[in-house]
């Protein structure tokens, strides 16, 4: 996270997002934020809270997409959630407070992954010398002795013994190791006895909205109480290394120390994204009915937010300092509908603009996945090259503006309704064309598009 500059992390964004500069901007200080507070003396460390942002923004222009990225780019535990599945105490659905057990239980797995890392060397050393066991299994030594002539000392038993250094089954062993690390015996069939991890049970716990599962091992909750069953398999000896590799790591692992330092990275550098927040501000123009508990929601939401603490099954965790970043589109209800409680907790807002013609000719093409280079790999497999010229997908872009503004602006979204129309035949018949090159222009777009943009006033009959 160091080097992980605001300058870096928009221009690692920019590979896969177009525009929305200020909302790139907003995130990539918060983001550098995180580390900046961890380099401060604990008296004021404490005293800096995460500034939460809130984005604005219609449907496809990009706040998910943002989220998805940073997700790959910070090394620090990260969630997204989505708002809309909460429901307040007394409704049948997801608790609250599971976005933080959700966060912590990421944080373990991020922790765990590095330091399996960590150990990979040595766990694969250990496995080898299990296998070279199976193999040849080791004898007591029994060191042989020979007379050394050049050896000059002397006494009255005569002339000194030398010791051997390696016993013939030693040099044996030797040998085989060698083959184990060039890979010449993976093919040798060998039984192996590894610990029979059965089935995990996991016990379920009543939280405020009903049955949760917490998903506590039962033989973890016994200990040591009773011994680890083996059980035998007969395997190659590549499935073999794998397996006791596996099993190595495990051992290795010191999982007292990787949940410490799991909550403490969920504490001071997890992030929670709210997606769809917007779902949950219920509007003044309408009543009653399904809206009955979103206010509820946003009432449960609010102290995560603010600050609080989590039971969770690896202790309790603090919110304090978890950054929040939540996203919606805004289109029936305002952020003003959320109540000021919750308003007053994102500080930070940013609007996410609409997107043009122009954007979406870029989405096309510039993004480092862009759906062009999507299609032109997928039909690559069938040995069919994929050309699409500029004027075409000029026009894909300006279609797709067209039809958003004539039926629901579902944004970027649309380009994927749109490729899928115009290459369907090339998709379904791709085989047929193996080794060729198909060229896709503008008259063929119009040509092969005329009828959604025909059609979009149509659109609303369609159930």
């Amino acid at each position: 996270m160091e080097d992980l500059t605001p300058k870096k992390i928009v221009k690692e964004l920019d590979k896969y997002i177009v525009g929305q500069n200020e909302a790139k901007r907003k995130v990539a200080i918060a983001l550098r934020n995180r580390w900046r507070r961890q380099q401060l003396d604990d008296e004021i460390r404490d005293e800096v809270t995460p500034k939460n942002i809130i984005m604005i923004g219609p449907t496809g222009v990009g706040k998910t997409e943002i989220a998805r990225r940073l997700s790959k780019l910070v090394d620090a535990p990260f969630v997204k959630v989505e708002a809309s599945k909460f429901t307040e105490v007394g409704y049948v659905g997801r608790d609250c407070e599971s976005m933080v057990r959700d966060l912590v239980e990421t944080s373990v797995s991020l922790v765990r992954d590095e330091m399996k890392r960590s150990f990979e060397e040595e766990a694969r050393e250990r496995a080898e010398n299990r296998i070279l066991n199976i193999l040849l299994p080791p004898q007591p030594r029994t060191p042989e002795k020979i007379f050394n002539p050049n050896d000059p000392s002397t006494g009255d038993e005569g002339p000194a013994l030398s010791t051997i250094e390696k016993t013939p089954e030693e040099r044996t062993r030797d040998m085989i190791k060698e083959k184990l690390e060039a890979g010449e015996m993976d093919d040798r069939e060998v039984e192996v006895s590894v610990k029979d991890g059965g089935q995990t049970s996991t016990m379920h716990m009543f939280s405020n909205t009903g049955l949760e599962e917490m998903g506590v091992n039962f033989q973890d909750m016994l200990g040591k109480l009773s011994p680890d069953k083996k059980k035998t398999k007969k395997t190659t000896v590549i499935q073999a290394r794998k397996l006791l590799e596996q099993e190595e790591l495990e051992e290795l692992l010191d999982m007292d120390h990787i949940v410490e330092e799991a909550v403490n990275r969920a504490e001071n550098a997890g992030i929670i994204f709210l997606d769809e927040i917007d779902k949950i501000a219920a509007s003044s123009s309408r009543g009653g009915g399904p809206d009955v508990s979103r206010e509820g929601v946003q009432r449960d939401i609010l102290p995560i937010v603010e600050g609080s603490t989590v039971t969770t099954k690896y202790g309790p965790v603090k919110t304090d300092h978890v950054l929040f970043i939540a996203a919606g589109a805004f289109h029936i209800s305002k952020v003003s509908d959320l109540i000021p409680e919750l308003q007053g907790r994102f500080p930070i807002r940013v609007e996410l603009d609409s997107l043009g013609a122009e954007d979406f000719a870029r989405i096309l093409k510039e993004p480092k996945n862009s759906l062009i280079k999507q299609y032109e790999s997928l039909l690559a497999t069938e040995g069919v090259t994929l050309e699409i010229t500029d004027d075409a997908i000029t026009e894909m872009a300006s279609i797709c503006r067209e039809v958003n503004e004539g039926t629901e602006n579902i944004g970027a979204r649309r380009l994927h309704t749109i490729m899928e129309y115009l290459l369907e035949s090339l998709l379904f018949d791709a085989t047929d064309h193996a080794g060729e090159t198909i060229k896709i222009d503008a008259e063929q777009v119009k040509l092969r598009l005329a009828e959604i943009v025909e059609e979009r006033d149509l659109s609303q009959f369609i159930l």
